[in-house]
């Protein structure tokens, strides 16, 4: 994916406790405390269950108003197979609620937020959500790293034991969402632990069903936003090959300056060659068509060449830097999930390095890669034939939306739904009227709190909570192609 979401790595390291939040509280907000004095000692209690979980550990508290927000380590096996393999510290944040309402399992599939968000469901059925770090990312990591231990079915496992942990605790409906790679996060989930959740919802969720066969991109490309549009960014991308050594000499002073080196990729021209088959993809992943006439003229100054072509793609991306975060990323496309391959015609005699744009090519040669095909085959599989109370939420103008999850004739109260004219940031909210009421309404019933009125289809469905723009932010990364 491209530029942007680099605020997702926040890390925290402060240890100590932090002071309950100010203002007032609902009335069974914190395990049904009904008086001040009671609602302060259940504040105090619901950590300390926490923290009496087995393998559960404090790292630092945040007030929010109407919340408690954890953020908590908890012990995991390297190997869900063999614990006796050893173990690793696995990052997790709590946004807590009230012990009586239900629980929202949010992953990105990438690091986790350390700061307090919620996300839509979240917001739709006002409960709790439970948050957790991918394997594999930074700090959760075993070490040293077995990479043949990052794998959907062991993630899965990773959100398994957590949800059994909590459980006890959160008694009432669960849910699993998340976007991009966490809605396939979401979605493996639901495959190998299919008694866990009560429903899914899966934003924008890629289906790399057979990953050599990416025709549906080249359609995708060949239709999207407007023809005026689309040619001005394929023409864009021709000048910005054309004038490649400029602009090259240019980022390799940028890289020098900075720090950033091309080892993995390469060299600093196979890095760019990246970063402009990246740009027709980085801007419909996160521009609207109302964002085409910002797209530069093939006549424009070679700054504003540049400054666009960072802009949307980012020249950060391909360094040595830029791609270690998210090294575990690149070897579960290059072992399961698959990636995206697309035909340009119109770049095709100036392109220095064909094959190129592949994950093999973004991690370092000392970590072995072999893909599995039958992995994304298998969910396919199990998704058409046996979804249950899944929602996948796709965006019309969204690249990874154009090999989207599917649902057959055996899959029950289960929907696919397209936000038109969205990007990346495609959600619930943003659906057609009717679609939104009906997806507002599944989430509510999956969780067990739809009102009387909207099941009885007296009133349409609403989200329960209100809106919070701080909370309900949504910090889209834009991340280079290869990362949904």
């Amino acid at each position: 994916m491209h530029k942007a979401l680099r605020c997702l790595l926040t890390s925290a390291v402060l240890i100590g406790t932090v002071g309950v939040t100010g203002g007032t509280t609902h009335a069974a907000e914190h395990d049904g405390a009904t008086s001040a004095g009671a609602a302060t000692n259940a504040q105090s209690d619901i950590k300390d269950r926490i923290l009496a979980i087995p393998g559960m550990s404090f790292v630092e508290e945040k007030p929010y108003q109407g919340y408690r927000f954890l953020v908590l380590n908890y012990t995991q096996p390297i190997d869900h197979r063999d614990p006796s393999k050893g173990t690793f510290q696995q990052r997790i944040t709590l946004l807590h609620k009230s012990t009586d309402r239900p629980t929202v399992f949010f992953t990105s599939g990438y690091n986790v937020n350390t700061s307090p968000r919620r996300s839509e469901p979240t917001q739709i059925i006002d409960g709790n959500q439970l948050s957790m770090e991918y394997r594999f990312f930074t700090p959760s990591r075993p070490q040293p790293a077995d990479w043949s231990k990052l794998d959907i079915w062991q993630a899965a496992s990773d959100q398994h034991r957590l949800y059994q942990a909590l459980k006890p605790i959160y008694g009432k409906n669960w849910l699993a969402t998340g976007g991009s790679k966490g809605g396939m996060t979401a979605t493996y989930y639901r495959r190998f632990f299919p008694q866990d959740m009560d429903g899914t919802v899966a934003y924008v969720a890629p289906n790399d069903v057979v990953n050599n066969e990416d025709s549906a991109y080249d359609r995708f490309f060949k239709a999207v936003g407007t023809k005026e549009c689309r040619t001005k960014l394929e023409a864009v991308q021709r000048e910005a090959l054309v004038r490649r050594d400029e602009i090259v000499a240019r980022y390799q002073k940028w890289a020098d300056e900075q720090k950033q080196t091309f080892d993995v990729v390469g060299s600093a021209d196979k890095a760019y060659e990246n970063v402009v088959l990246d740009l027709a993809w980085a801007f419909w992943q996160y521009h609207l068509v109302k964002d085409c006439g910002d797209v530069p003229a093939p006549t424009a100054s070679t700054d504003d060449l540049y400054r666009f072509i960072d802009e949307i793609s980012g020249f950060s991306a391909y360094t040595d830097q830029g791609l270690e975060t998210y090294t575990p990323y690149y070897y579960q496309a290059g072992t399961q999930l698959g990636s995206p391959t697309f035909k340009t015609p119109h770049l095709d005699d100036l392109l220095r390095y064909p094959g190129i744009y592949a994950p093999r090519n973004y991690v370092p040669r000392d970590i072995p890669m072999k893909f599995k095909p039958a992995a994304m085959r298998d969910v396919d599989r199990w998704v058409r034939n046996n979804a249950e109370q899944m929602l996948f939420v796709n965006g019309q103008n969204d690249p990874w939306s154009a090999e989207p999850f599917r649902l057959g004739k055996r899959a029950e109260d289960s929907y696919v739904l397209t936000a038109p004219g969205a990007n990346h940031g495609a959600n619930v909210a943003g659906l057609k009227a009717g679609e939104k009421e009906k997806a507002t309404a599944a989430i509510l019933k999956w969780a067990g709190v739809a009102p009387a009125a909207v099941l009885e289809g007296d009133k349409p469905a609403k989200p329960l909570a209100k809106h919070d723009a701080k909370l309900d932010r949504q910090d889209l990364e834009r991340d280079p192609l290869l990362r949904p």
